[in-house]
């Protein structure tokens, strides 16, 4: 009697060829990129934003992660003697990108009005929120602080305090500790220090072009790095078909 033996495959497999083969591993290639590959930060909305209310000891919603701790303890420990000394309460928000068709000042109003929904809840807040995907600030006053912390003061702490640094390097921690600086100075009755200067870096333009041999150079490595490409398209599948099949 003859024994029949299950070996696991079938009279399709040797059907599949190459081509099922190649697309076997196409497949494997795309999960494996799906598997590594990290979506961009979700949008945050005025509604997912953790609340807060008026003379609660939270000064920084840092949800863009960008503020170093000692730096929150530092701006912390500032604005409670600020709100000890004045009454005027500051706060700070990071996040990371808005919802579609959302400002950062639209977004800051909202949160502002989530946070202090009376008028009288409102009077003596300043709220600064950033957007540290687009670097965009916004900033809402009180009416009780304006007169101190007038729109044009206001405006300028916003769209150059805070964005001078990251206009010179994403110097998130920088920003803020400045933005602390010059609220705590005016909301004190201190003369405005006004906005950082902001430091253009030099631009380099001698040296900025290629002479005749780099670029014969370059053009060489170039051409040697596209045969390379083409050898390996033709010999890398035959050899795995040989592999494959031998």
């Amino acid at each position: 009697m003859m024994k029949t033996v299950f070996t696991g495959s079938t009279a399709h497999d040797g059907d599949r060829g190459p081509q099922g083969r190649w697309l076997g591993l196409l497949a494997a290639i795309a999960a494996i990129a799906l598997w590594v590959w990290t979506p961009p930060a979700l949008a945050i909305s005025v509604y997912n934003m953790p609340f807060v209310a008026a003379g609660e000891d939270t000064w920084i919603v840092d949800e863009g992660n960008s503020i170093s701790r000692i730096n929150e303890i530092q701006i912390a420990k500032a604005l409670t003697e600020l709100r000890q000394q004045t009454g005027a309460e500051v706060r700070f928000v990071t996040v990371r990108h808005v919802d579609y068709g959302e400002t950062i000042q639209s977004f800051t109003d909202k949160v502002f009005e989530k946070w202090f929904p009376t008028a009288e809840e409102q009077a003596n807040q300043v709220l600064i929120a950033l957007d540290v995907v687009t670097n965009n600030a916004g900033i809402r006053v009180g009416a009780g602080l304006t007169e101190q912390l007038t729109p044009e003061i206001a405006k300028s702490v916003a769209q150059e305090t805070v964005l001078y640094p990251l206009i010179e390097g994403d110097k998130y921690n920088e920003a803020f500790i400045d933005a602390k600086d010059r609220l705590v100075a005016v909301l004190s009755g201190e003369p405005d220090p006004g906005a950082p200067e902001l430091k253009v870096k030099e631009v380099q333009v001698e040296g900025t072009f290629a002479t005749a041999e780099e670029t014969a150079e370059k053009r060489s490595d170039a051409t040697t790095f596209v045969i390379v490409l083409l050898i390996a398209a033709t010999v890398i599948p035959m050899v795995t078909y040989y592999a494959l099949y031998s």
